[in-house]
């Protein structure tokens, strides 16, 4: 079973993109962030001609999740229980697998803007609901996926620039307490399972050559529960689609269990 992350931003911009994608990538699901679309506009007929069935939330101009699978969803929850929200972040749904039910949860994670601002406030109350819904989740639930764009570098390597840019958003303590705090309920980052090149990033900014140059951040993560730990095969970073005319300024991850 391969499970792969992607933020598109936009995916009226990118949908052609994502098609040819699955079409070299079949994977078995495809989590997306940032859809920047209404439920009504998102292309639900197109992406069950490519095979998958889709769970949805969008939202207009900003955000919006969605899960795309080669197998039916089923018990769909939209953002964190308990937690008022207008965003739309998360999606969570099951899915049934010849080994067994999956959970997979994915969260378009707060961007948080800058330590000591409302929004950055907001991310952290938000990571503490994530965190407590999460740990229910997983009791009911303990083959989980939890994968996205997380808006956190975990360590110095997930960075171009550590040094410069510590504390700053996306590299602050408290940001990677709260991404500790996810690990501590069981949860491991697939990405670190396996052997990596040295700089490797999930997203770089368009301006000033970021990609080009490698000057990359990796925010996109996914993390597995302690049962599909050991059936973690591979989990790689898929430059390819950046080097795309228009692209999206994330890669995709692609997760093989």
């Amino acid at each position: 079973m391969r499970i792969a992350t992607w933020n598109v931003n936009s995916l009226t911009a990118r949908l052609q993109h994502v098609l040819d994608w699955l079409i070299a990538n079949p994977v078995d699901v495809l989590c997306l962030q940032e859809l920047k679309m209404t439920d009504d506009k998102f292309p639900l007929e197109v992406l069950k001609s490519a095979g998958y069935e889709a769970a949805v939330f969008g939202q207009k101009t900003y955000n919006g999740v969605a899960i795309l699978s080669l197998q039916p969803v089923r018990d769909v929850v939209k953002n964190i229980s308990g937690f008022t929200d207008e965003q739309s972040r998360v999606i969570a749904a099951t899915i049934d697998t010849p080994a067994g039910e999956v959970r997979v949860v994915n969260g378009y994670f707060v961007n948080g803007q800058a330590p000591g601002s409302e929004k950055f406030d907001y991310k952290m109350k938000w990571m503490n609901a994530l965190r407590e819904w999460l740990r229910q989740e997983m009791v009911a639930h303990p083959n989980l996926v939890l994968l996205g764009d997380f808006n956190i570098v975990l360590e110095d390597r997930d960075s171009f620039d550590p040094v410069g840019l510590a504390e700053t958003i996306h590299h602050t303590t408290a940001e990677r307490d709260q991404f500790k705090a996810l690990l501590s309920l069981g949860l491991t980052d697939a990405f670190r399972l396996f052997d990596q090149p040295e700089k490797s990033y999930s997203w770089w900014d368009y301006r000033m050559l970021g990609y080009q140059k490698n000057r990359g951040l990796r925010i996109d993560h996914i993390l597995v529960s302690a049962p599909l730990v050991p059936l973690a095969k591979s989990c790689v970073i898929d430059r390819v689609p950046r080097k795309w005319k228009t692209p999206s300024d994330h890669a995709p991850v692609v997760l093989e269990i």
